[in-house]
C-alpha cells in the first residue's frame, strides 16, 4: 500500500570527517494513505524505520511503498506526484465549479418560468373576473329588457283598450248623431201640428239616458297613461345609468389604447438598441475569432521553438555526458588522491561502501524516475489516441490532459538530466576511491587509459549560444501570447459582459413584450366590452324612444276623445231640454 510520509533523522554523537557517514538513526512517519487512485485519507502519526531513507533530508516528503508486514518496498520523492494529485484536485474542482456554475442557471430558469407562470396564472384570474363582470352585467341587461318588453305588452294592452274605446265612442256619436237626426225631424213635425204621445216621451228620455251612459270615460286611461310614463322614464334611467358606464368605458378604452401606441414606441425604439448591440458583438466576436486564429498560430510557432529548445537541451547534455564519459573535466570532480592515501584502510573501506551505497540509492531513484517518464510517455500516447477517436465535445478536456501530462513529462526529464549527471559524477567518484582501495589493499589495478579526451567546449559553447537565441525569441514570443492573450481576455470580459446585457435587455424585451401583448389584449376586451355595450343599449334606447312617442300620441288621442266626449253630453243636454220642452206644452198634448 502506498503511503505518504515525512523523513525524521535522530541525529547521533558520530560525525564522519568525509562526505556523508553517520551513525543517526532514519524513521518516516506515516501522514496519508491512497485508498484509490482519486482518494488519500489521514492515518494516525505512525513512525516507521527506513534505513533505505538515510540518504534523504530531514523532513523530506516521500511516496513509500509497504508491504502488508510494514516493510518498505519503495522509496520515491513525493514532490512530482503531489504534483499531479494537486493538479488533477485543481482540475476537479474547475469541473465542480462549472457543474455548479450549470445547476445556478438551471435553478434562475426555473425561477424564472414560475414566475412568469404565476404572473400568467394571475392575468387568467383577473381575465375570469372581467368575465364574470361582463356576465353578471349581460344578465342585468337581459333582466331590464325583458321588465322593458313587460311593460311595452301593458302598453300595447293599453292601446287596445283605448282604441277599443275611441271605437265605442265613435258608434256611440253615430247614434247620438241618429237620435239628433230624429229629434230634427221630431221638430219638423211638431211645427207641423205633430206632437208626442207619452210612450214617445218615454222612449226618447231612455234614449237620452242611453246615450248620456254610453260617454266614455277617460280618468281610467289617464291613469294607466300615467304609470306607464312612470315605467318608461324608470326604464330611461336605468338605461342612463348603463350610457354612463359605457361612456367610462369608452374613455378607459382610449386611454389603454394610447397607452398601447407609447409603449409599442418604447418597444420598438429598445428593439432596435438590442439590434445594434447585438451586431456590436457579432462584430466583437468576429475579431475575436481572428485573434484566437492568431494566438493559435503563435501557440504552434512557440510550442515549435519548444521542440527545438527541448531538442537542443537534450543535445546539449548529449554532449555533457559525453564530456563527462570521456574524461575531458567538464563534469568530472576533483579527488585529493594524496588523502585518500594517507587515510586509515578501515575509514576509506567506509568511505568507498558509503558511496557505494548512496550510488545504488540514486541508481535505484533513477531507475524509478526512468520508469515514471516511461509510464508518462505512455499515458501521453494513450491520451493521444483517444483524442484521435474521440468526439468533438470531449476533445477539449482530454487536450488539456495531454497538455498537463506533456508539462509534467518535461519537468521530470528535465529533473532527470541533472540526475543522471550526478549519477555519472557518483560513478567516476566512486571509480577513483576504488582504483585507490585496490592498490592499498595489494590488488593489480589496471592501468588508466589515456587520456584522448575531446575539447567539447567549442561546441557546448554553440550549442548554448543557440538555446539563448532560441530562449530569447521564445521569451519574445510568449510575451507577444501573453499580451495577445491578455487583449483576448479583455475582449473576452467585454464580450461576456454584452452577453449579460444582452441577455438582460431580450429579457427586458420579453417582459415588456408580454406586457404589451397583455394590454393590447385587455384593450381589445375592453373595446369588445364597450362595442358589446353599444349594441345592447341603442336597440333598447331605440324601443323606449319609440314607445314614448306611441305614448304620447295615445295622449293626444285621447284628449280628442274627452274633447268628443264633452261635446256628445253637451248635445245630448240640449236635446233633452228640447224634448222636456216640448213635454210641458200642454196645448199640445191637448189636441
Amino acid at each position: 500500500m502506498l503511503y505518504l510520509a515525512e523523513v525524521q533523522k535522530q541525529k547521533g554523537n558520530l560525525l564522519t570527517t568525509n562526505l556523508l557517514s553517520s551513525n543517526s538513526k532514519t524513521e518516516m512517519r506515516l501522514l496519508a494513505c491512497q485508498r484509490t487512485d482519486q482518494n488519500w485519507s489521514p492515518v494516525s502519526e505512525d513512525v516507521i524505520v527506513a534505513e533505505e531513507a538515510s540518504k534523504l533530508n530531514d523532513g523530506a516528503l516521500v511516496l513509500v511503498e509497504l508491504t502488508p508486514n510494514r516493510q518498505v518496498q519503495r522509496i520515491q520523492e513525493a514532490g512530482r506526484p503531489l504534483v499531479n494529485i494537486l493538479q488533477n484536485f485543481s482540475r476537479q474542482l474547475e469541473k465542480f465549479k462549472l457543474k455548479e456554475d450549470e445547476i445556478d442557471q438551471w435553478k434562475q430558469s426555473l425561477t424564472f418560468q414560475a414566475q412568469e407562470l404565476n404572473r400568467r396564472e394571475m392575468e387568467m384570474e383577473v381575465r375570469l373576473e372581467q368575465l364574470q363582470q361582463m356576465e353578471d352585467d349581460f344578465h342585468q341587461l337581459e333582466a331590464q329588457k325583458e321588465e322593458f318588453e313587460n311593460s311595452r305588452t301593458e302598453i300595447e294592452k293599453l292601446q287596445q283598450e283605448i282604441e277599443r274605446n275611441r271605437q265605442e265612442l265613435e258608434g256611440a256619436w253615430e247614434h247620438l248623431r241618429g237620435e239628433q237626426r230624429r229629434l230634427e225631424e221630431f221638430q219638423a213635425d211638431s211645427q207641423q201640428g205633430k206632437v208626442l204621445d207619452e210612450e214617445q216621451s218615454r222612449v226618447l228620455s231612455e234614449l237620452l239616458d242611453r246615450l248620456s251612459s254610453r260617454v266614455a270615460p277617460t280618468e281610467t286611461v289617464r291613469e294607466h297613461l300615467h304609470f306607464a310614463f312612470e315605467l318608461v322614464e324608470k326604464q330611461q334611467a336605468t338605461l342612463n345609468q348603463y350610457w354612463q358606464q359605457l361612456e367610462e368605458k369608452k374613455t378607459v378604452a382610449t386611454q389603454q389604447q394610447e397607452e398601447v401606441e407609447r409603449l409599442s414606441q418604447t418597444f420598438s425604439d429598445h428593439q432596435n438598441i438590442w439590434q445594434e448591440a447585438q451586431n456590436s458583438l457579432h462584430q466583437h466576436t468576429s475579431e475575436l475569432k481572428v485573434n484566437i486564429a492568431i494566438l493559435a498560430s503563435k501557440q504552434e510557432y512557440a510550442q515549435i521553438l519548444k521542440e527545438q529548445l527541448r531538442n537542443q537541451e537534450d543535445l546539449y547534455q548529449q554532449i555533457q555526458s559525453l564530456a563527462a564519459t570521456s574524461g575531458d573535466g567538464i563534469l568530472g570532480q576533483k579527488v585529493d588522491v594524496k588523502a585518500l592515501e594517507n587515510m586509515p584502510l578501515d575509514e576509506l573501506q567506509k568511505v568507498v561502501q558509503d558511496l557505494q551505497d548512496k550510488l545504488d540509492i540514486d541508481s535505484s531513484f533513477v531507475h524509478d524516475q526512468e520508469q515514471e517518464l516511461k509510464y508518462k510517455q505512455e499515458a501521453i500516447d494513450e491520451l493521444q489516441n483517444k483524442i484521435n477517436q474521440a468526439s468533438d465535445h470531449d476533445v477539449i478536456n482530454l487536450e488539456m490532459e495531454l497538455a498537463d501530462e506533456k508539462d509534467l513529462y518535461q519537468m521530470l526529464n528535465q529533473s532527470l538530466v541533472g540526475q543522471r549527471r550526478n549519477l555519472l559524477q557518483r560513478q567516476k567518484l566512486i571509480k577513483q576511491h576504488q582504483s585507490v582501495l585496490l592498490r592499498r589493499q595489494g590488488h593489480a589495478v589496471a592501468n588508466e587509459p589515456e587520456d584522448n579526451s575531446i575539447d567539447l567546449g567549442p561546441i557546448l559553447l554553440q550549442s548554448e549560444n543557440q538555446r539563448q537565441q532560441q530562449s530569447q525569441e521564445l521569451q519574445k514570443l510568449e510575451r507577444e501570447i501573453e499580451q495577445l492573450q491578455a487583449g483576448m481576455e479583455l475582449a473576452q470580459g467585454m464580450i461576456d459582459n454584452q452577453v449579460h446585457d444582452l441577455e438582460e435587455k431580450r429579457q427586458e424585451l420579453k417582459t415588456m413584450e408580454d406586457n404589451l401583448q397583455s394590454l393590447r389584449m385587455a384593450t381589445t376586451e375592453c373595446w369588445g366590452r364597450v362595442n358589446l355595450y353599444q349594441e345592447t343599449l341603442q336597440p333598447i334606447q331605440d324601443s323606449l324612444d319609440a314607445l314614448r312617442q306611441k305614448l304620447q300620441g295615445i295622449v293626444e288621442s285621447l284628449a280628442q276623445v274627452q274633447e268628443t266626449g264633452d261635446y256628445q253630453l253637451q248635445a245630448i243636454a240640449q236635446i233633452r231640454h228640447t224634448l222636456l220642452d216640448l213635454i210641458s206644452q200642454p196645448e199640445l198634448l191637448a189636441s
